[in-house]
Formats: structure tokens, sequence, C-alpha cells
């Protein structure tokens, strides 16, 4: 790539991580305790997620944080496992592009 040419929105967009498969976006709706959240799916589910203990101890997961459910093979409409949250600054730049709008 030169340097006075724009980037892609694909080679933009490979830098953030973005759901992948079956994994949906989500947004918090409450905690529920014991690392437990209630996230609102964008499938339409409202599911008991829970955070895996390798992000438990590094992220601090809040009430309308924007993050990615990855639903659990029994029980998929229910359950799920948080696996990323987003910060303001690539909730943002998802706006930005159009890949995550506020409902």
């Amino acid at each position: 790539m030169a340097k006075d040419e724009e980037p892609s929105l694909e080679e933009r967009i490979a830098r953030l991580r973005l759901p992948k498969d079956d994994e949906v976006f989500g947004v918090v709706e409450k905690a529920l305790g014991s690392g437990h959240m209630k996230v609102r799916c964008e499938d339409g589910n409202s599911r008991t997620c829970r955070i895996p203990g390798k992000l438990r101890k590094r992220v601090w997961i809040r009430g309308d944080d924007v993050v990615i459910v990855d639903p659990w093979e029994v029980q998929s409409d229910e359950k799920g496992d948080i696996v990323y949250r987003y910060s303001q600054t690539q909730l943002g730049w998802l706006k930005k592009e159009g890949i995550w709008e506020e409902k």
C-alpha cells in the first residue's frame, strides 16, 4: 500500500475483533453476580451469559457494554459465553463504519 492510499474497509476491519461463525453482538442488560450477566443479543434472544476465567480477571464488564456472545451448543437460545467487550473508542468506530447500530 502506498503512503497516500486510504486503507480499504476490509483492512481497517481486520484490526478489530468481529463476531465469527455462531457468535453475535449483544448489550449487557444487568449483572447477575458470580461472573454472570443478562445480555440482550442481536438475534433477538436474551441470554444468561458467563464471563470465562481468562476474561474475568482482565476485563471489567458493566451494564450497557457492547460484547460478543458465543451461544452454547446446548440451550443456545438461553445461555452463552461473553468472549469480547468493546471499548467506547472501538464502539464509536463500529458505529461510524455502519457495523453497529443502537437499538
